[in-house]
């Protein structure tokens, strides 16, 4: 097998016939390249709709949140809002606030204003829904944290 990938092999079948298996390579080879490129508010629209599908349950919504955390980004708050919504339809309180913690920490790694910001835009949806943030729920601060001994 390893002689088929000589250059002087694959010359000699060039000039002659082209086998199948080679035309389909080049085929599949031109076909992946070509991919559209999608612009930011067409991915905001894509991930709305995935989140306000009706029919959504508590998986798909985990597997949503883990692909928009593979992409290293923070979502609009529109997005968000519309995650947390799905939350509360499959009645999942903790998969919300995991989320919005998520959301805090990739967030707090950018600039310390980001999460502010996004608390701000989506405080409506938090209230309507009657989540609470992580902050309020005392997440923030580690609850059986000891002492540094530098402390003492």
């Amino acid at each position: 097998m390893a002689l088929l990938f000589r250059p002087t092999l694959i010359q000699s079948l060039a000039k002659t016939a082209r086998p199948m298996w080679m035309s389909m390579a080049s085929t599949a080879r031109r076909n992946m390249s070509s991919h559209n490129k999608e612009t930011d508010a067409e991915f905001d629209q894509r991930w709305k709709a995935y989140f306000e599908r009706p029919n959504i349950d508590g998986w798909d919504i985990r597997q949503g949140i883990n692909h928009m955390n593979r992409l290293d980004l923070i979502p609009e708050p529109d997005i968000i809002s519309a995650c947390l919504k799905a939350c509360r339809r499959v009645n999942d309180h903790s998969l919300a606030v995991r989320y919005l913690e998520a959301i805090r920490y990739k967030s707090n790694t950018v600039s310390n204003q980001v999460w502010p910001w996004i608390l701000q835009e989506i405080r409506p949806t938090l209230s309507q829904l009657g989540l609470s943030t992580p902050e309020e729920l005392g997440y923030d601060k580690p609850e059986l944290a000891l002492k540094s001994v530098d402390d003492m």
